[in-house]
Order: C-alpha cells, then structure tokens, then sequence
C-alpha cells in the first residue's frame, strides 16, 4: 500500500506519529509542528484513501488502516513511536493500543469515541456524498469542526480546511466511513495497555466530553483533558495542543524538557556521565544548565535545532572554547548537521573570527571526526 507521509526532524529524536480524521490530509497538523520539532521527530502521514495515499477498492476497517501504520513504521525501520490520533486518527489508535502496544510508547486520542455514530448515519452520509458529492455535507463539517469564532475570526485557515475536505475521493471517503461504522471498542478497551492520553473539545458535538470520559475510565492508565474547542481541536488552539502532548510525553517541568532535548541532543552516553558526576559543589550549575540552556533556550519553536547546532558552533569558534567545541561538533551529527556544513561554518569563521580561530576550529573538528571514525567524509 502506498502511504503518502512526511517525516521531519532530527535523527537522535523519538517519532511522534499524527493520524488524523475522515475527511481530512496531513496539513491538518501543520500548525502544530514548529512547536514540537524541538522534542520530536514528526512524522505525518494521509490515511489510506485520502490525500496522497493510495485509494483502495476493498472494504475498509479500523483494523486495515491501523496494519497501514505498523506497516509505514517497518518500511521506515522505526520500532517504536508515540502516536496522536484524531477523529478517526483515534480510532486507530485504540486498535494500535490494543493490538501493538509494543510498538506505542505512549497513546494520545483526541476527539473521538469507543464507539462513534451508528449505521443509519454513517450509511446516509455514504449515500448522500455518492448521489451528490462532498459539497453536500461541506458546510456542516466546517461547523462541526470549529467553533464559531474560530470561524469568525480565522476565515483563511477555515477555507483552506474547507477546500481540504472538498479535495476528499468519494470512494476513499466513503471506506473510510464504514471502517467507522463497524468500529466498536467498548468491550475491549481495558486491553489498551500503553499509557494514554484522552483528548476532547468542551463543545465537541461529534464526540463529546462523555465519550471522552467514557475512553479514560476503561483503559488502565489513561488521563483526560477537555479544551476549550469543537471537533478539530489541534487546528483551533495548535499550541495549546501542542503544549498537552509535550506536557504528556516529555514532562511538565523545564527540567524533564531540558532533559529530554540534552539527550536528544548531546547523546545518553554524554549526559549520563555528566549526571554521574553530579555532587554538593556542582548540582546547582548542572540543574541551571538543563533547566534554563535546554529546557528554556533549545526548545523554542524559531530555530531548528540543526540550525542552532551551526550557530553554537560558530559561537564557540569565536570564543575559542576547545572542550564546548568538541561537544557541539559531536552532538551536530544528532542534529542533522553534516561535515559539509560544519566545514562551511568553519571557512566563514576565518572571515569573521579570524584566521588563528578557523585553523584552532579545523583541527578541533578533525580530532573530533577521527573519534567518531569519520575521516572527513562528506
């Protein structure tokens, strides 16, 4: 089955997979990316029969759709990956639950139901949109989803989620519904072993707070957040969304975030020797460093962490901190950064921090390559 997907990040970063809902293709979580590329590797992907995504003839099922996702993770070699599902995209991520909790860190499902809608409604939009297309129920998605300020003062986002929805194959749409219809996990939601995050919006008309309430008292481990939103409730408050799942997955403290970017970042090896050295004298300075540099600092949404590798790099050239040098010429790899660009960074330091400086940094970079057995490879 061809998938459509987009995966963005850098390497030494744990995936966070978004599923989204019928009707719908993967820039629906485009808004939400900028804030969690600090933590994550994002990978998006359109649903079997939407977007870009091959449109299949067969019966759909929850079951079909969820194989598509275990399938895209072993075809990119990803063994493990959270996963944040919406709508339909929740769905799917119950049956993962359920059924791969091996492969699912941690769970998020947002807007959406153990069980959602029943035959007659889900087959009368299946005949609706075959007799007269998606223009037929357009409108009343749109107002569905958002609520009504958002509409109100969001016209643009709203008419591009609009041209999205119109955009949507019949055939494709209509499978999906009945993979809907026929999805029924209330008897067996106490097997959603993974530890998992329920998502609803306070004025969600499609899945409501009590379907969201329903999910979170019968799997094990599960928590609930209501937003103040209708059924879309990642595009309606992005980062406030986004917010939810960093909080979620990574921690709420500036220090749980600082670690999980140090990490990411410097490596575990580095940070559990830095944390094995931790005594009376020390603490204070290495809580400082995760808590303010990685924690405050390297999680800001404006600059990727590829970027803000090359500009440390040239920062410590010019301050002619050899050991920092070192440090951030290693962890670069982490980020996405090649020797290529690492030796652009160096060339442009002769200009600006002068020739001594550059030839320090060029022997400093190539002690480094050789630890790493890199040997100067583009």
């Amino acid at each position: 089955m061809k998938t459509n997907y987009k995966l963005q990040g850098t390497p030494n970063s744990p995936v966070l997979i978004f599923s989204n809902s019928l009707g719908s293709e993967m820039l629906m979580w485009d808004e939400l990316v900028p804030f969690l590329l600090p933590y994550f590797r994002v990978l998006r992907y359109d649903t079997r029969g939407h977007g870009g995504s091959k449109i299949t003839p067969e019966p759909y099922s929850i079951a079909l759709l969820g194989q598509d996702v275990i399938d895209l993770l072993d075809e990119l070699k990803i063994d493990e990956a959270y996963f944040c599902g919406l709508s339909m995209g929740g769905l799917i991520g119950q049956w993962l639950g359920i059924h791969y909790p091996n492969r699912i860190k941690k769970l998020v499902i947002s807007n959406t139901g153990a069980k959602i809608g029943n035959d007659e409604r889900w087959n009368g939009r299946i005949e609706t949109i075959k007799a007269k297309g998606m223009q037929a129920i357009v409108d009343d998605t749109m107002e569905r989803w958002f609520t009504e300020s958002f509409r109100n003062h969001n016209p643009q986002r709203v008419a591009e989620t609009k041209a999205m929805f119109l955009r949507s194959d019949i055939l494709g749409y209509s499978n999906c519904c009945a993979a809907i219809r026929d999805a029924d996990f209330r008897e067996s939601l106490s097997q959603v072993s993974v530890e998992t995050l329920v998502i609803t919006g306070d004025e969600d008309p499609v899945t409501n707070v009590a379907q969201a309430e329903f999910i979170a008292e019968n799997v094990p481990n599960a928590r609930l957040k209501v937003l103040h939103a209708r059924h879309l409730a990642s595009t309606e408050l992005p980062e406030e969304y986004a917010q939810v799942l960093i909080d979620f997955i990574v921690g709420e403290s500036n220090l749980e975030k600082g670690m999980h970017v140090r990490r990411s970042v410097l490596g575990n090896a580095h940070v559990d020797k830095a944390n094995s050295n931790i005594n009376d004298f020390n603490a204070d300075f290495q809580k400082f460093i995760s808590n303010y540099a990685w924690g405050e600092i390297w999680t800001r949404p404006n600059l990727s962490k590829h970027s803000r590798s090359l500009i440390t790099i040239a920062m410590l050239i010019a301050l002619n901190r050899k050991a920092e040098l070192k440090m951030h010429i290693r962890a670069a790899f982490n980020n996405g950064v090649t020797i290529a660009e690492i030796k652009e960074v160096l060339m442009q330091s002769a200009l600006y921090c002068g020739l001594p400086a550059a030839n320090e940094a060029f022997h400093t970079a190539e002690e480094v390559f050789k630890e790493m057995a890199l040997g100067g490879k583009q």
